[in-house]
């Protein structure tokens, strides 16, 4: 096994990086690695229905989705992300326990008692600091957890913190869980670099690896090439949400606006415009002008740009209408 030296925090390559390690490497592997502020969704979820929109972009929160199912988790740099690339078991059983126990071992040895629960979560007396998923590839398992260490917590359940606009979808809802932070929990003060490198130490010596793998240029070429492709794109974090169907309604200063979207791929398919507005104009031809577009702000903005809105919707303005896209 070899340990996978990793000092980015940049989430799009750090999980390209995961991806290059599983798909082109033969030997098993183990990697710490750390986000700048991000917030991580699972394989099969909406990602406009898991995020505050307004905070994620008010705070420059990236959003990446994941290889891996599973719900929706907000990392920064007090979080610890670790994988574990290994060779798939004969009877292609799905144990999530063998590769947390190297944490929980850890963590037991600087005297904090956690403890694997549920189906796929780390705890210490009840409650969460790691979420924990799998994604298979032919022979080959990526397992890769969270380790909550100092994060803030703050901007943890902002970030997460959806608005109450009604999205009807089957993608996997997120489950809300009390959180805490590893650090809360030792006998004797350490920051987040020097229990990655305990931690690092621990596993090396658990699972007796002796080499320590660094990116050659070729890694870094490749890696790149697979954020481009996939992680950074908006077509694989939002275009790749499961269908949805959402519904808004506001209230402005030319009256009530509600809005009813079909999405399918991140693209608007079908749009209404409600209200007890008034306008000169007919707001289906804004609505046509939807059709077909991203169920993205950029987007949006770009195809209304020609429209003078309030001939449509009278002292309702085009970041009002906005608003009540998302």
């Amino acid at each position: 096994m070899l340990y996978i030296k990793n000092d980015s925090t940049n989430p799009y390559f750090n999980h390209a990086a995961e991806e290059y390690f599983l798909k082109e490497f033969d030997d098993e592997c183990f990697m710490l690695w750390r986000n700048a502020p991000c917030i991580l969704i699972g394989k099969n979820q909406n990602a406009l229905s898991e995020i505050n929109v307004d905070y994620v972009k008010a705070n420059n929160i990236t959003v990446v989705r994941r290889l891996t199912g599973g719900g929706a988790v907000f990392n920064d740099l007090g979080n610890i992300n670790f994988t574990f690339i290994t060779n798939r078991a004969s009877d292609n059983t799905i144990d999530f326990r063998k590769f947390t126990q190297p944490i929980i071992n850890a963590l037991g040895d600087l005297s904090v008692n956690a403890e694997f629960s549920g189906r796929n979560d780390i705890t210490i007396d009840g409650k969460k600091f790691s979420g924990n998923a799998q994604y298979y590839h032919k022979s080959r398992v990526l397992h890769h957890g969270t380790l909550l260490f100092s994060g803030n917590l703050t901007d943890l359940s902002q970030a997460l913190k959806t608005k109450p606009l009604k999205f009807e979808d089957k993608s996997v809802k997120s489950i809300a869980s009390r959180v805490t932070n590893i650090s809360q929990h030792l006998s004797a003060p350490m920051d987040v670099l020097e229990f990655r490198n305990y931690l690092m130490g621990h596993v090396m010596k658990a699972n007796h690896i002796s080499e320590v793998y660094t990116f050659t240029e070729e890694d870094l070429k490749k890696i790149e090439e697979i954020v481009e492709k996939r992680f950074s794109t908006w077509e694989w974090n939002f275009g790749s949400s499961p269908e949805y169907s959402f519904a808004n309604e506001k209230r402005f200063a030319g009256g009530t606006v509600e809005l009813r979207m079909q999405v399918e791929g991140g693209t608007i398919q079908a749009i209404s415009i409600y209200g007890d507005f008034f306008g000169e104009r007919d707001v289906k031809e804004l609505e046509n002008a939807l059709k077909g577009v991203r169920h993205d702000e950029a987007s949006i903005r770009k195809a209304l740009a020609g429209f003078e809105i309030e001939k449509y919707l009278a002292n309702i303005t085009l970041d009002d209408l906005i608003s009540c896209i998302f």
